[in-house]
């Protein structure tokens, strides 16, 4: 899944989140809740603010459970096993998938 949020923005809302991802605030509240690797900061108000390594984990918490269909309880496991490998992998898929759609662009203006 691609998420198009500005890369040179340091802190993300739950609310800006979960538009990019498509998901409600309350599920990335969950997620937030049940994996380690989120470690968002808290405003004065409590309000929850993420930064791009965030953003990363919660990509790939979304590519685990949502499109992989792994159990939190395999995602977690999953994450712990291999979380830098994990990532690594899930960064050139998405490279790969973004270099496949600029290749289709290409292909169409043909």
């Amino acid at each position: 899944m691609q998420v198009e949020l500005s890369p040179d923005k340091r802190y993300f809302s739950i609310g800006e989140l979960a538009k990019a991802f498509d998901v409600n605030a309350s599920l990335i509240r969950f997620w937030d809740k049940e994996f380690d690797i989120l470690k968002p900061k808290k405003n004065a108000k409590g309000n929850r603010m993420f930064t791009q390594e965030d953003v990363k984990n919660l990509q790939l918490i979304y590519h685990l459970v949502k499109e992989r269909g792994f159990t939190l309880e395999g995602a977690k496991t999953h994450l712990k096993e291999g979380q830098k490998k994990s990532l690594d992998k899930y960064e050139i898929i998405n490279k790969l998938e973004g270099i496949k759609e600029q290749l289709l662009k290409i292909k169409d203006e043909l």
